[in-house]
């Protein structure tokens, strides 16, 4: 198996540990918050620093003039004047691409499937679910009430949405930023790892003809 597999994920979607099954199916290495601490390990940053900025936008106004002014080449000078939340982004983005050289795995979120769009293999997964299902879900797993669940699903989407939109070209959620959407309400978590399994393989099978 060569494929890096990115999934992108709606909060109570069972993203993470749908990623965390198709690694096991495949016994290859789930990245999610331990991508964090390597990130934080290899940039010298302290981990709960980047943790603070872990796929959260900044909105602020200074902020977004700064990043005007700066394109993504590394130079010295600019580095060193940049905010600290593109700095961590910076930091999680190449961690990545080193973690996609070292060979397959799955890798959760922070816009990974942007961060590796120049290779040609990797798949990127979009995991989303029913509202009933998410609300469901994030009820039993933090003991929250119906509204306090509903309040956290769309603060925890408005947050990936806007850093996904402001750090990448692409649009997060949208069918045309991802080779592949799921519903993983309609086969549950089991069901979606099938489908998924099913098309990595056929993926590695089509990637190994062009080969």
């Amino acid at each position: 198996m060569n494929t890096v597999i990115t999934i992108g994920r709606q909060f109570g979607s069972a993203g993470r540990e749908i990623g965390e099954m198709v690694a096991d199916y495949f016994g290859i290495k789930c990245y999610d918050k331990e991508l964090l601490t390597r990130a934080a390990q290899e940039s010298g940053f302290c981990e709960e620093m980047i943790q603070n900025h872990d796929e959260r936008p900044t909105n602020s106004f200074l902020y977004n003039l700064v990043m005007d002014t700066y394109s993504f080449g590394y130079n010295a000078s600019s580095f060193v004047d940049m905010p600290i939340s593109h700095k961590v982004f910076l930091a999680q983005f190449d961690t990545i691409k080193k973690i996609a050289e070292e060979g397959p795995c799955v890798i959760v979120g922070r816009c990974a499937d942007y961060a590796l769009a120049d290779r040609k293999n990797v798949v990127k997964l979009f995991i989303y679910a029913d509202e009933e299902t998410k609300v469901k879900r994030i009820m039993e797993r933090y003991s929250l009430s119906e509204n306090k669940a509903r309040d956290m699903i769309i603060k925890k989407d408005k947050q990936r949405q806007s850093y996904y939109n402001y750090y990448s070209s692409k649009k997060w959620g949208r069918a045309d930023s991802y080779d592949l959407c799921i519903n993983s309400s309609i086969l549950g978590e089991e069901g979606t790892v099938k489908l998924v399994a099913q098309y990595i393989e056929d993926f590695e099978k089509e990637n190994s003809k062009n080969y």
